[in-house]
Protein backbone atom coordinates (compact mmCIF):
# COMPACT_ATOMS: atom_id res chain seq x y z
CA UNK A 1 0.00 0.00 0.00
CA UNK A 2 2.84 2.27 -0.25
CA UNK A 3 3.75 4.39 -2.96
CA UNK A 4 5.64 2.70 -5.50
CA UNK A 5 6.63 3.06 -9.48
CA UNK A 6 5.68 -0.54 -10.09
CA UNK A 7 2.52 -1.13 -11.96
CA UNK A 8 -0.83 -1.62 -9.78
CA UNK A 9 -4.13 -3.07 -10.50
CA UNK A 10 -7.18 -0.86 -10.17
CA UNK A 11 -9.02 -2.49 -7.43
CA UNK A 12 -11.06 0.13 -6.47
CA UNK A 13 -12.17 1.07 -10.09
CA UNK A 14 -13.45 -2.59 -9.81
CA UNK A 15 -14.89 -1.92 -6.60
CA UNK A 16 -16.77 1.21 -7.21
CA UNK A 17 -18.49 -0.48 -10.48
CA UNK A 18 -19.73 -3.10 -8.28
CA UNK A 19 -21.37 -1.39 -5.80
CA UNK A 20 -23.09 1.02 -8.07
CA UNK A 21 -24.02 -1.79 -10.32
CA UNK A 22 -24.90 -4.78 -7.71
CA UNK A 23 -25.49 -3.19 -4.38
CA UNK A 24 -28.62 -4.46 -2.62
CA UNK A 25 -29.71 -5.89 0.60
CA UNK A 26 -29.74 -9.30 -0.02
CA UNK A 27 -25.68 -8.76 -0.89
CA UNK A 28 -25.60 -7.11 2.46
CA UNK A 29 -27.21 -9.89 4.42
CA UNK A 30 -25.16 -12.08 3.35
CA UNK A 31 -21.96 -10.53 3.77
CA UNK A 32 -23.00 -9.29 7.61
CA UNK A 33 -23.59 -13.25 7.69
CA UNK A 34 -20.79 -14.69 6.73
CA UNK A 35 -18.79 -12.61 9.08
CA UNK A 36 -20.86 -13.70 12.07
CA UNK A 37 -21.18 -17.18 11.72
CA UNK A 38 -17.29 -16.97 10.88
CA UNK A 39 -16.55 -15.18 14.25
CA UNK A 40 -19.79 -17.10 15.88
CA UNK A 41 -21.67 -13.95 17.17
CA UNK A 42 -25.05 -13.50 16.46
CA UNK A 43 -24.42 -9.83 16.44
CA UNK A 44 -21.66 -7.01 16.69
CA UNK A 45 -23.19 -5.35 19.64
CA UNK A 46 -20.55 -4.67 22.53
CA UNK A 47 -18.27 -5.16 19.36
CA UNK A 48 -16.28 -2.33 17.20
CA UNK A 49 -15.10 -2.61 13.57
CA UNK A 50 -11.87 -1.66 11.59
CA UNK A 51 -11.90 -2.31 7.71
CA UNK A 52 -8.42 -2.82 6.94
CA UNK A 53 -8.78 -2.54 3.24
CA UNK A 54 -12.20 -1.64 2.82
CA UNK A 55 -12.86 -2.20 -0.99
CA UNK A 56 -16.17 -1.81 -2.31
CA UNK A 57 -17.17 -1.90 1.68
CA UNK A 58 -19.82 -4.02 2.10
CA UNK A 59 -18.63 -5.91 4.72
CA UNK A 60 -17.94 -2.40 6.43
CA UNK A 61 -22.04 -1.98 6.04
CA UNK A 62 -22.53 -5.87 7.16
CA UNK A 63 -20.38 -5.03 9.93
CA UNK A 64 -22.47 -1.39 11.02
CA UNK A 65 -26.29 -3.36 10.46
CA UNK A 66 -24.82 -5.91 12.43
CA UNK A 67 -24.88 -3.45 15.29
CA UNK A 68 -20.91 -2.56 15.25
CA UNK A 69 -20.92 0.58 17.77
CA UNK A 70 -17.88 1.92 16.30
CA UNK A 71 -16.41 1.28 12.37
CA UNK A 72 -13.26 2.72 10.69
CA UNK A 73 -12.83 1.50 6.90
CA UNK A 74 -9.42 2.64 5.06
CA UNK A 75 -7.79 1.68 1.70
CA UNK A 76 -5.03 2.81 -0.10
CA UNK A 77 -7.01 2.89 -3.66
CA UNK A 78 -8.74 6.46 -3.62
CA UNK A 79 -11.83 4.94 -5.75
CA UNK A 80 -11.95 2.18 -3.23
CA UNK A 81 -12.44 4.47 -0.74
CA UNK A 82 -14.95 6.52 -2.54
CA UNK A 83 -16.56 3.11 -3.20
CA UNK A 84 -17.04 2.83 0.73
CA UNK A 85 -18.50 6.78 0.95
CA UNK A 86 -20.66 5.28 -1.60
CA UNK A 87 -21.89 2.61 0.88
CA UNK A 88 -21.98 4.68 3.59
CA UNK A 89 -24.35 7.27 2.12
CA UNK A 90 -26.31 4.55 0.98
CA UNK A 91 -26.89 3.94 4.80
CA UNK A 92 -27.62 7.39 5.89
CA UNK A 93 -23.86 8.17 6.59
CA UNK A 94 -23.76 7.08 10.38
CA UNK A 95 -22.01 9.29 12.34
CA UNK A 96 -20.06 6.18 13.73
CA UNK A 97 -18.68 5.30 10.91
CA UNK A 98 -15.16 6.88 9.67
CA UNK A 99 -14.34 6.15 5.85
CA UNK A 100 -10.37 7.62 4.85
CA UNK A 101 -7.73 6.90 2.97
CA UNK A 102 -4.95 4.99 4.65
CA UNK A 103 -1.99 2.76 4.37
CA UNK A 104 -1.27 -0.20 6.23
CA UNK A 105 2.28 -0.17 5.82
CA UNK A 106 2.47 3.28 6.90
CA UNK A 107 3.20 2.84 10.94
CA UNK A 108 2.66 6.44 12.12
CA UNK A 109 -0.67 6.16 10.03
CA UNK A 110 -1.64 2.59 12.00
CA UNK A 111 -0.21 3.89 15.74
CA UNK A 112 -2.92 6.82 15.07
CA UNK A 113 -5.74 4.55 14.53
CA UNK A 114 -5.46 2.87 17.92
CA UNK A 115 -6.60 -0.95 19.33
CA UNK A 116 -9.88 -2.07 18.23
CA UNK A 117 -11.65 -4.94 19.25
CA UNK A 118 -12.59 -6.67 15.56
CA UNK A 119 -9.78 -5.88 13.39
CA UNK A 120 -11.04 -7.43 9.69
CA UNK A 121 -9.12 -7.60 6.89
CA UNK A 122 -10.44 -9.78 3.92
CA UNK A 123 -8.38 -10.34 0.78
CA UNK A 124 -6.08 -7.35 0.92
CA UNK A 125 -2.78 -7.40 2.98
CA UNK A 126 -0.87 -9.81 0.08
CA UNK A 127 -1.67 -7.11 -2.13
CA UNK A 128 -0.19 -4.35 -0.40
CA UNK A 129 3.86 -5.61 -1.76
CA UNK A 130 4.93 -6.67 1.76
CA UNK A 131 2.70 -8.62 3.34
CA UNK A 132 4.80 -9.71 6.21
CA UNK A 133 4.57 -6.12 7.37
CA UNK A 134 1.32 -5.93 6.76
CA UNK A 135 0.08 -8.67 9.10
CA UNK A 136 2.60 -7.24 11.39
CA UNK A 137 1.51 -3.92 11.28
CA UNK A 138 -2.39 -5.27 11.20
CA UNK A 139 -2.34 -6.68 14.55
CA UNK A 140 -0.87 -4.17 16.38
CA UNK A 141 -4.43 -2.20 16.01
CA UNK A 142 -5.77 -5.49 17.41
CA UNK A 143 -6.86 -5.04 21.72
CA UNK A 144 -6.44 -7.21 24.37
CA UNK A 145 -9.04 -9.86 23.98
CA UNK A 146 -9.64 -8.78 20.67
CA UNK A 147 -10.77 -10.13 17.44
CA UNK A 148 -8.12 -10.42 14.21
CA UNK A 149 -10.15 -11.95 10.94
CA UNK A 150 -8.33 -12.51 8.05
CA UNK A 151 -8.25 -13.44 4.75
CA UNK A 152 -5.22 -14.57 2.34
CA UNK A 153 -4.25 -16.25 -0.70
CA UNK A 154 -2.52 -19.37 0.42
CA UNK A 155 0.22 -20.84 -1.88
CA UNK A 156 -0.79 -24.13 -0.09
CA UNK A 157 -3.63 -24.69 -2.59
CA UNK A 158 -1.91 -22.78 -5.44
CA UNK A 159 0.80 -25.46 -7.12
CA UNK A 160 1.04 -22.47 -10.26
CA UNK A 161 2.25 -19.80 -8.45
CA UNK A 162 5.05 -18.32 -11.64
CA UNK A 163 2.04 -19.06 -13.69
CA UNK A 164 -0.70 -16.77 -11.80
CA UNK A 165 2.03 -13.81 -11.20
CA UNK A 166 3.25 -13.67 -14.95
CA UNK A 167 -0.70 -14.25 -15.94
CA UNK A 168 -1.39 -10.64 -13.61
CA UNK A 169 1.42 -9.07 -15.08
CA UNK A 170 -0.04 -9.67 -18.29
CA UNK A 171 -3.21 -8.00 -17.11
CA UNK A 172 -2.31 -5.34 -15.51
CA UNK A 173 0.16 -4.82 -19.07
CA UNK A 174 -3.07 -5.17 -21.21
CA UNK A 175 -5.49 -2.88 -22.67
CA UNK A 176 -9.29 -3.01 -21.92
CA UNK A 177 -10.17 -5.28 -24.96
CA UNK A 178 -7.20 -7.48 -24.52
CA UNK A 179 -8.46 -7.67 -20.45
CA UNK A 180 -11.88 -8.31 -21.41
CA UNK A 181 -10.61 -11.38 -22.91
CA UNK A 182 -8.54 -12.61 -20.28
CA UNK A 183 -11.30 -12.78 -17.83
CA UNK A 184 -13.94 -14.51 -20.64
CA UNK A 185 -10.33 -16.94 -21.32
CA UNK A 186 -10.56 -17.31 -17.52
CA UNK A 187 -14.05 -18.75 -17.44
CA UNK A 188 -13.03 -21.01 -20.88
CA UNK A 189 -9.98 -22.32 -19.34
CA UNK A 190 -10.20 -22.64 -16.19
CA UNK A 191 -14.15 -22.99 -15.54
CA UNK A 192 -16.13 -24.47 -18.26
CA UNK A 193 -12.78 -26.31 -18.88
CA UNK A 194 -13.24 -26.47 -22.85
CA UNK A 195 -16.42 -27.97 -22.21
CA UNK A 196 -19.30 -26.49 -23.68
CA UNK A 197 -21.68 -29.31 -21.75
CA UNK A 198 -20.42 -27.87 -18.41
CA UNK A 199 -21.98 -24.16 -19.55
CA UNK A 200 -25.42 -24.33 -17.45
CA UNK A 201 -23.13 -25.26 -14.59
CA UNK A 202 -20.92 -22.46 -14.73
CA UNK A 203 -23.42 -20.37 -15.20
CA UNK A 204 -25.31 -21.44 -12.33
CA UNK A 205 -22.21 -21.19 -10.36
CA UNK A 206 -21.69 -17.91 -11.23
CA UNK A 207 -25.18 -16.43 -10.67
CA UNK A 208 -25.00 -17.96 -6.70
CA UNK A 209 -21.39 -16.46 -6.19
CA UNK A 210 -22.86 -14.09 -4.05
CA UNK A 211 -23.66 -16.61 -1.18
CA UNK A 212 -20.55 -16.51 -0.35
CA UNK A 213 -19.65 -13.36 0.88
CA UNK A 214 -21.96 -11.39 -1.15
CA UNK A 215 -20.04 -10.08 -4.14
CA UNK A 216 -19.75 -10.62 -7.47
CA UNK A 217 -18.02 -13.92 -9.22
CA UNK A 218 -17.05 -11.01 -12.40
CA UNK A 219 -15.89 -8.64 -10.28
CA UNK A 220 -13.74 -11.38 -8.55
CA UNK A 221 -12.70 -12.87 -11.48
CA UNK A 222 -11.35 -9.29 -12.73
CA UNK A 223 -9.91 -8.84 -9.47
CA UNK A 224 -8.05 -11.96 -9.28
CA UNK A 225 -6.81 -11.67 -12.63
CA UNK A 226 -5.56 -8.04 -11.79
CA UNK A 227 -4.40 -8.33 -8.32
CA UNK A 228 -0.98 -6.66 -8.01
CA UNK A 229 1.03 -6.41 -6.24
CA UNK A 230 0.87 -9.97 -5.23
CA UNK A 231 2.06 -12.66 -2.28
CA UNK A 232 1.00 -15.87 -1.56
CA UNK A 233 1.44 -17.01 2.19
CA UNK A 234 1.37 -20.71 3.90
CA UNK A 235 -1.21 -21.20 6.33
CA UNK A 236 1.28 -22.61 8.71
CA UNK A 237 3.59 -19.40 8.48
CA UNK A 238 0.85 -17.15 9.41
CA UNK A 239 -0.60 -18.80 12.05
CA UNK A 240 3.00 -19.22 13.36
CA UNK A 241 4.08 -15.75 13.03
CA UNK A 242 1.02 -14.61 15.29
CA UNK A 243 0.68 -17.38 18.04
CA UNK A 244 4.40 -17.41 18.53
CA UNK A 245 5.28 -13.99 18.48
CA UNK A 246 2.63 -11.50 18.62
CA UNK A 247 0.42 -12.95 21.30
CA UNK A 248 -2.29 -14.32 19.59
CA UNK A 249 -4.55 -17.83 19.70
CA UNK A 250 -5.70 -18.96 16.31
CA UNK A 251 -9.34 -19.82 17.30
CA UNK A 252 -11.29 -20.53 13.82
CA UNK A 253 -9.99 -21.30 10.42
CA UNK A 254 -11.07 -22.40 6.89
CA UNK A 255 -8.28 -23.92 4.02
CA UNK A 256 -9.07 -25.09 1.05
CA UNK A 257 -10.28 -22.20 -1.08
CA UNK A 258 -8.34 -19.46 -2.75
CA UNK A 259 -7.99 -17.68 0.44
CA UNK A 260 -7.38 -18.66 4.02
CA UNK A 261 -9.57 -17.57 6.12
CA UNK A 262 -8.27 -17.48 10.03
CA UNK A 263 -9.98 -15.72 13.58
CA UNK A 264 -6.96 -14.60 15.73
CA UNK A 265 -7.82 -13.57 19.34
CA UNK A 266 -5.15 -11.93 21.26
CA UNK A 267 -4.08 -13.54 24.72
CA UNK A 268 -1.30 -10.96 25.07
CA UNK A 269 1.37 -14.45 25.52
CA UNK A 270 2.65 -17.14 23.24
CA UNK A 271 0.14 -19.88 22.73
CA UNK A 272 0.25 -23.27 22.19
CA UNK A 273 1.31 -24.18 18.62
CA UNK A 274 -1.53 -25.00 16.20
CA UNK A 275 -0.94 -27.22 13.83
CA UNK A 276 -3.23 -25.87 10.75
CA UNK A 277 -4.02 -29.12 9.19
CA UNK A 278 -5.12 -30.92 12.42
CA UNK A 279 -7.49 -28.00 13.26
CA UNK A 280 -8.62 -28.36 9.94
CA UNK A 281 -9.03 -32.02 9.97
CA UNK A 282 -11.07 -32.27 13.14
CA UNK A 283 -13.09 -29.64 11.98
CA UNK A 284 -14.06 -31.86 9.20
CA UNK A 285 -14.42 -34.99 11.67
CA UNK A 286 -17.13 -33.27 13.68
CA UNK A 287 -19.30 -31.60 10.60
CA UNK A 288 -19.08 -35.39 9.37
CA UNK A 289 -20.12 -36.52 12.65
CA UNK A 290 -23.63 -38.07 13.44
CA UNK A 291 -25.71 -35.28 15.70
CA UNK A 292 -25.57 -37.03 19.39
CA UNK A 293 -22.15 -38.31 18.84
CA UNK A 294 -19.12 -37.05 20.49
CA UNK A 295 -14.88 -37.07 20.20
CA UNK A 296 -11.85 -35.60 20.81
CA UNK A 297 -11.05 -32.02 19.32
CA UNK A 298 -10.77 -28.77 20.20
CA UNK A 299 -12.89 -27.45 23.14
CA UNK A 300 -14.24 -24.75 21.50
CA UNK A 301 -17.67 -23.27 19.92
CA UNK A 302 -17.65 -23.48 16.51
CA UNK A 303 -19.83 -22.16 13.51
CA UNK A 304 -20.25 -23.62 10.28
CA UNK A 305 -21.95 -22.16 7.04
CA UNK A 306 -22.35 -24.85 4.78
CA UNK A 307 -24.56 -24.69 1.65
CA UNK A 308 -26.35 -28.15 0.58
CA UNK A 309 -23.96 -29.89 2.78
CA UNK A 310 -20.94 -28.14 1.49
CA UNK A 311 -18.39 -25.81 3.59
CA UNK A 312 -18.60 -21.80 2.02
CA UNK A 313 -15.70 -20.06 0.93
CA UNK A 314 -14.29 -17.70 -2.01
CA UNK A 315 -15.05 -19.25 -5.21
CA UNK A 316 -16.24 -22.32 -4.39
CA UNK A 317 -20.02 -22.21 -5.25
CA UNK A 318 -21.83 -19.34 -6.09
CA UNK A 319 -22.52 -15.64 -7.09
CA UNK A 320 -23.21 -12.68 -9.02
CA UNK A 321 -25.03 -11.95 -12.05
CA UNK A 322 -23.07 -13.05 -14.75
CA UNK A 323 -25.75 -12.28 -17.37
CA UNK A 324 -26.47 -9.26 -15.88
CA UNK A 325 -23.53 -7.13 -13.77
CA UNK A 326 -25.98 -4.20 -13.69
CA UNK A 327 -28.06 -5.14 -10.77
CA UNK A 328 -30.59 -2.64 -9.31
CA UNK A 329 -28.69 0.04 -6.82
CA UNK A 330 -30.98 -0.08 -3.55
CA UNK A 331 -30.48 2.24 -0.53
CA UNK A 332 -29.94 0.10 3.09
CA UNK A 333 -31.29 3.01 4.93
CA UNK A 334 -30.76 4.20 8.01
CA UNK A 335 -32.62 0.93 9.96
CA UNK A 336 -29.74 -1.98 10.86
CA UNK A 337 -31.60 -4.38 9.18
CA UNK A 338 -30.89 -7.62 10.32
CA UNK A 339 -32.58 -10.57 8.20
CA UNK A 340 -31.02 -12.53 5.30
CA UNK A 341 -33.28 -15.43 3.24
CA UNK A 342 -30.95 -17.95 2.18
CA UNK A 343 -31.27 -21.65 1.46
CA UNK A 344 -28.45 -22.47 3.69
CA UNK A 345 -28.17 -24.40 7.07
CA UNK A 346 -25.93 -23.35 10.04
CA UNK A 347 -24.37 -25.84 11.85
CA UNK A 348 -23.54 -25.38 15.80
CA UNK A 349 -21.08 -28.05 17.00
CA UNK A 350 -20.06 -28.20 20.18
CA UNK A 351 -17.68 -30.50 21.63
Amino acid sequence: MTDTKEMRFEFGKNWHRFVKRNLTQERCDIAKTHILDFIGQKSLDGRDFLDIGCGSGLHSLGAWQAGAGRLHSFDYDETSVLATRYVRNKAGNPANWVVERGDVLDEAYVGRLGRWNLVYSWGVLHHTGDVWRAIVNAQKTVGDGGLFYLALYASDVQPQMDYWLAIKREYNQAGPLKRRRMVWDYIWNHMIHHDLSRLPEVANRMMKHKLTRGMSMLAAIRDWLGGWPMQFTADQDVVDLLEQQHGFKLVNVATGQACSEYLFERTGTPAERTIVTELVGSKKAMAEMPIGKTADAPKRSRLELLEDGVPLGPFRSAASDMASEAGSVSSTGPTRSVSCERRLRLSQQRP
